[in-house]
């Protein structure tokens, strides 16, 4: 399986991810996470492999998780009703998302993201 490197082209931290990438030379699969939103069963998968939180998935820092005022109802939403919000728009997803064999990394920590040249 290829990497998938879901970005938003205009985000300098995905830019920042990108560059890294192609200068540790890690093929990858790019995806614009706005045209092409990941679908719930995608989210579901990646959620569940990551161990992490849903929360984690989400970009708090948007204005979009701002405007919908998410801090205040995500406690009290279902799990299923987190994925379904995620996959109604891309904007709502912390970015990049990096989809590898072994692992998915959410947002860009370059000292995590050393594994992948081990």
């Amino acid at each position: 399986m290829e990497n998938i490197f879901i970005e938003y082209p205009k985000c300098s931290t995905c830019k920042k991810a990108k560059q890294w990438l192609e200068k540790n030379n890690i093929s990858f699969q790019d995806r614009n996470i706005v045209l092409e939103t990941p679908t719930e069963k995608e989210l579901e998968t990646w959620i569940q492999k990551s161990g992490y939180e849903i929360k984690k998935f989400f970009n708090t820092s948007g204005l979009k998780y701002k405007e919908l005022n998410l801090k205040e109802k995500l406690p009290t939403m279902s799990d299923k009703e987190k994925i379904t919000l995620l996959a109604s728009d891309g904007m709502l997803i912390k970015r990049p998302l990096l989809i590898t064999q072994g692992k998915i990394y959410v947002g860009f920590k370059e000292k995590e993201w050393e594994e992948l040249t081990k």
